[in-house]
């Protein structure tokens, strides 16, 4: 395919790109010959000139390009979107079964080869991210092409993340295609019913890289006194009650959120089990719950970002260790921590460091008997591994 523009690497800069890598960043480039906009195609080049693939040009952010094909003789065109999104239906297609969801994620950016592209079905509503300039070019044709292979005419756009302000593109918001909103919107999931709010909730509305974590949980709750920190709308504290659990306290600083999770509760006929549900701050509850000797069988915390960049680890690190500290000493002898973080800053490596200090800290024994993960639409790519964005360990006190 013939470019307007050729970006060429500086030497030695081809390496992460012949490792099927997908991003560029600006301090690998050497030179742009010719004036890409936002979301243009560029053929990108080695030092000695050898045409290493097609990517999508970002002028504004510190990722200068993303590599759309290593094929630079492939067309970037309305047919490689549409092949794209074929191959990314197509390897979810025997992965999960309508009967145990219908909340799935149909497209996981740079692990499907759609840099910047993130898509979940809800029901019968398709909610997309447009998070990258080359996304935000071709995202008329992406639609098309969604409700052309899934059959779902409502589309409901939550290009609001933070990282659309790097490539310089506004906040997006809003229904793009079909008739109505998808307000109070109801889903299935393991024999589960959840209310889940795709307009103001936090990602698309619903954790679905959970779902395999909030089975495991099911399986440990039987009988136990249970905490979920950050419990949103209450997608662990509702398998928990499913797992028999005796007693839950639940803990969230949005009013919002845990007036769903009291539905959510209610939906699935928990409403007589002794739940307590607290808007709070968690940090400010735990050390409540410290001071007045509280003690739990299991406690969950499954924070938001705390490190979304490299730059915040290590502000990111002193919060999971405080947090993590404080969990431990809340819990019984024989207790339960399962514990989280999503901050792509934070590494597995990093993140086991942080749970082995804040045991030490708190004077427990603490060992690992399993590790958790996205669930297996969120697949990760093995050339990109920053992917691997969800760790998560189950902690058991000796």
């Amino acid at each position: 395919m013939s470019c307007n523009a050729k970006i060429h690497l500086k030497p030695g800069r081809e390496k992460s790109i012949l490792n099927k890598h997908p991003w560029i960043f600006s301090g690998a480039i050497n030179n742009i010959n010719g004036d890409p906009r936002c979301g243009d195609t560029v053929l990108v080049l080695s030092s000695d000139g050898d045409p290493l693939g097609l990517a999508a040009f970002s002028p504004k952010s510190n990722i200068r390009a993303r590599m759309w094909t290593w094929d630079a003789s492939e067309n970037v065109d309305d047919l490689f979107f549409e092949n794209k999104i074929k191959k990314a239906f197509s390897f979810r297609a025997n992965l999960i079964e309508e009967k145990e969801t219908n909340a799935v994620r149909l497209i996981h950016g740079e692990s499907d080869g759609l840099p910047g592209l993130v898509v979940d079905r809800y029901a019968d509503i398709l909610i997309i991210q447009s998070l990258t300039c080359g996304v935000e070019k071709w995202k008329d044709v992406i639609i098309e092409y969604l409700i052309k292979l899934t059959g779902i005419n409502n589309v409901y756009e939550r290009s609001d993340a933070a990282v659309r302000e790097f490539e310089g593109l506004p906040f997006t918001k809003g229904l793009i295609r079909g008739d109505h909103d998808p307000e109070n919107l109801l889903i299935h999931e393991n024999g589960l019913k959840f209310q889940i709010d795709p307009i103001n909730g936090q990602k698309t509305g619903f954790f679905i890289d959970q779902r395999d974590n909030r089975l495991k949980l099911r399986e440990l709750a039987a009988n136990r006194k249970i905490m979920d920190c950050f419990c949103y709308t209450g997608g662990f504290m509702v398998n928990a009650l499913a797992g028999d659990a005796k007693q839950i306290v639940g803990v969230d600083s949005s009013q919002d959120a845990i007036a769903i999770c009291q539905n959510n509760i209610q939906l699935n006929g928990f409403e007589d089990r002794k739940v307590d549900l607290y808007i709070d701050d968690v940090f400010e509850r735990l050390r409540r719950f410290r001071d007045s000797r509280e003690k739990f069988d299991l406690i969950i915390l499954d924070p938001p970002k705390f490190a979304p960049t490299y730059k915040q680890v290590q502000k990111a690190s002193r919060a999971y260790k405080d947090i993590n500290l404080l969990a431990f000493k809340l819990l019984n002898p024989g207790g339960i921590l399962f514990t989280f973080s999503c901050s792509g800053g934070v590494d597995e490596t990093l993140f086991q460091k942080i749970i082995f200090s804040a045991a030490l800290d708190a004077g427990v024994n603490a060992r690992i008997i399993d590790k958790m993960h996205q669930s297996s639409d969120h697949a990760i790519s093995l050339s990109f591994p920053e992917g691997n964005y969800l760790k998560g360990l189950i902690c058991i006190l000796n």
